[in-house]
């Protein structure tokens, strides 16, 4: 698949989009980066000329705290392009990492700012996918300030698989998450050994079976509902919960 497809089918699931603009899309070169597992791709306070589209593996925004302990802010899979707020704002107050071994795609902000001038469209969905990703960031605030710790993470295994589902990245109901338990309690604000006996729960209520990074959802109603997981902040155009594998 070439490499803009899953960015444009992502786009898709929120907006749509012509074929002009898919074609401006496809138009844009790509520089490709290849980083190391728990390598930074952009660091906090860099100033880029570049924002960058997940090509395959997973990465985190994250920030840290004085002490040295790192809050994990969201999760980007393949299509994602996690640094859109690059063309705005003069340099990242965050950074960006790769939790598994990642391939990026670079697009220069001067490739890009011109299809977006050009191409309402184009337009269209790079603002709408800021605004999801806003979205996203402040459900996690929800998630971490006010949900139980078998809510936070039922809540997180919801997300990740709606979204990696929605660019054809899940098969039926499994699907793959390179996460260690100390990356799930940097997102979720839980010790090692609090995600570890939380995901003993989850899979002791029948929710979830895990082998190793693979896990599957064994009862999509029930994970939900101990998630306290509505999928509408996700604002994808297909409703989700009936996503095949979701029934």
């Amino acid at each position: 698949m070439p490499e803009h497809d899953l960015f444009i089918r992502q786009l898709r699931s929120l907006v749509d989009l012509q074929p002009e603009d898919v074609a401006a899309m496809r138009a844009m070169p790509l520089r490709f980066r290849d980083v190391n597992k728990h390598r930074d791709i952009f660091r906090e306070g860099d100033r880029v000329r570049e924002s960058c589209i997940v090509v395959s593996g997973m990465v985190a925004r994250y920030k840290m705290a004085g002490d040295g302990r790192r809050q994990i802010l969201s999760f980007h899979f393949p299509g994602d392009m996690p640094d859109l707020q690059s063309l705005n704002l003069p340099y990242m107050d965050h950074s960006l990492t790769a939790l598994s071994p990642v391939r990026v795609g670079l697009i220069s902000h001067d490739d890009l700012k011109p299809a977006i001038d050009r191409y309402a469209g184009v337009r269209d969905a790079v603002l709408r996918r800021t605004l999801v990703d806003c979205s996203i960031i402040r459900e996690w605030m929800v998630n971490i300030g006010r949900r139980s710790a078998l809510e936070r993470i039922a809540h997180l295994f919801c997300e990740c698989f709606l979204r990696l589902k929605a660019v054809g990245l899940t098969d039926q109901a499994d699907f793959r998450l390179p996460l260690t338990q100390t990356e799930l309690g940097d997102a979720t604000g839980l010790s090692s050994v609090h995600v570890n006996r939380t995901m003993q729960e989850l899979r002791r209520m029948g929710l979830i079976q895990s082998r190793g990074n693979m896990h599957s959802i064994l009862d999509w109603d029930q994970l939900t509902q101990t998630a306290d997981f509505s999928p509408d902040y996700l604002y994808m155009k297909a409703d989700p919960r009936r996503l095949r594998g979701c029934e």
